[in-house]
């Protein structure tokens, strides 16, 4: 080489041509991951039960259940089929009780019902379980890969439940459920087990733990949220792209059983 020649610098955050599976790819954020890699010349794979308006020829839309092992190993051949194993996992599928559920989900913890902390966590636990054994099991073989696990802030500490007092005031009597923060807490030792179980074979898992996303929520509730971010005001969708693409690169290839956290301050009080 030409010794007066400068070298290049190497783009760290690049996923240029990796190949990255996204489950829960239709949901709000699931969206915004997968145009975020495909934007930067990643190729996704969107797993979720049904196809949504993400689409192009960086985008392979795959009907895949992830609480279903036979499912799973059936989306992933489709993805080996036409790009190879996969670099990246992000496993973003995820049940949370909307502020309009039924009224006995959002009662007191003693009548919470048994069949709701099961539909819970047999998407937001198992279902992560399942993607890493049989996605992550294949990026092992592979000797290579990222896998990064979606959990939030109500996976660190609890809901703040004087938030909807608001609505306890109006009548109501609502309550943050108990399943959503205990599965994803889960998902720290989970991350944690992996990143020292597969570290020999290169597969590199963490957390990205994030807080409320803006999606058109009432005025009170805005209120009540936001008097407990530091900054001021919840996510808007895109601003945990940059972390997405952080993890998944090699701008992060020594970060290992880290959990990430992006939550406006949050935790920080």
């Amino acid at each position: 080489m030409n010794a007066n020649k400068k070298a290049m610098p190497q783009n760290y955050f690049s996923v240029e041509g990796k190949v990255v599976i996204v489950t829960g790819g239709c949901g709000q954020l699931g969206r915004q991951f997968t145009r975020a890699l495909v934007e930067a010349g990643a190729r996704v794979a969107v797993f979720d039960l049904a196809s949504c308006d993400v689409s192009g020829d960086a985008i392979l839309m795959v009907e895949a259940d992830v609480t279903n092992r036979i499912s799973l190993e059936a989306g992933l051949n489709k993805v080996i089929s036409k790009w190879g194993v996969p670099d990246a996992l992000i496993n973003n599928a995820g049940l949370d009780s909307p502020p309009n559920a039924p009224i006995e989900e959002t009662g007191p913890f003693e009548s919470y019902p048994e069949s709701s902390w099961d539909k819970v966590m047999q998407v937001n636990t198992k279902g992560v379980f399942l993607c890493c054994q049989v996605i992550g099991g294949a990026m092992a073989r592979a000797g290579r890969g990222s896998i990064v696990n979606i959990s939030s802030i109500y996976g660190l500490v609890s809901p703040d439940q004087r938030i909807y007092e608001y609505r306890r005031a109006g009548g109501e009597q609502f309550f943050k459920p108990v399943a959503y923060s205990v599965s994803k807490s889960s998902l720290l030792n989970l991350t944690r087990y992996l990143a020292t179980y597969w570290a020999g074979s290169k597969v590199r898992v963490n957390t990205l733990t994030l807080a409320g996303v803006f999606n058109n929520q009432d005025e009170q509730f805005l209120k009540s949220y936001t008097a407990h971010v530091p900054l001021g005001r919840m996510a808007e969708p895109s601003e945990y792209n940059g972390a997405i693409i952080f993890l998944v690169s090699d701008a992060s290839a020594y970060m290992t059983g880290a959990n990430m956290v992006m939550d406006g301050g949050w935790t920080a009080w």
